[in-house]
């Protein structure tokens, strides 16, 4: 079943469908932590909906926007999202693998990649059965270390990576960020209240940087 959600920003909307993975406070919170320039080539992979890039395009002023989606129920409906909001000037949906992202953009040519990547490693945990929302939490078609390197082979020298994940894999996302030379600049934890163990975090990498990490003030989110 698809309904129209309202965003509260920019008057922006969005559709969303039961049947798939519906997009829910990580989102929001990697749309927030993002950073983009006036000017600025912005790429987001897994896009689902295309609810990052959306919600970007209200608070950035960033000038071109991509999402990069596998699944061709997601990428259509991500397409209508963009036409709801006239968003057509300057988004672009992308039906592919992120693999493929060279494919789609030349060798560090993008200012800033987003991601929401899927949380669980293959065989951890539940396993939806249903394929769409077992492929959007679930590592089975991409890992994070797929993710990190469709990154990095896009993005500039100097261009900035942001991802949202589980907290619990902090180590396992700076150690695939350094070895692809992506050095941490900011963490952000998300928690449910100042009682409870941050469930999220939120990560923003700098190709080619100097060690340099910032720790900012945790988020108490309802998640």
């Amino acid at each position: 079943m698809i309904r129209e959600e309202d965003l509260g920003t920019g008057g922006l909307k969005i559709l969303q469908d039961s049947e798939l993975f519906c997009f829910g406070t990580d989102s929001v919170l990697l749309a927030n932590f993002a950073r983009a320039s006036a000017g600025d080539t912005v790429v987001d992979l897994c896009t689902g909906g295309g609810i990052v890039p959306i919600l970007m395009s209200a608070k950035t002023k960033a000038k071109l926007f991509f999402g990069v989606e596998l699944q061709k129920v997601s990428y259509d409906l991500a397409v209508k999202n963009v036409e709801l909001n006239r968003l057509g000037d300057k988004m672009t949906m992308i039906c592919d693998d992120i693999a493929n992202c060279l494919n789609h953009f030349g060798s560090g040519s993008v200012d800033v990649v987003t991601c929401n990547p899927p949380y669980m490693s293959a065989g951890a945990g539940f396993q939806n059965p249903d394929e769409p929302k077992a492929i959007a939490r679930h590592e089975i078609r991409t890992n994070l270390k797929g993710v990190v390197e469709a990154a990095e082979s896009i993005l500039k020298f100097g261009g900035h990576f942001y991802m949202v994940h589980r907290a619990d894999r902090l180590c396992d996302i700076i150690w695939e960020l350094r070895c692809k030379k992506m050095e941490p600049k900011r963490i952000c934890f998300a928690a449910p209240s100042p009682e409870k163990s941050a469930k999220l975090v939120l990560v923003e990498a700098m190709k080619g940087a100097a060690p340099s990490l910032k720790l900012e003030p945790t988020k108490f989110v309802n998640i």
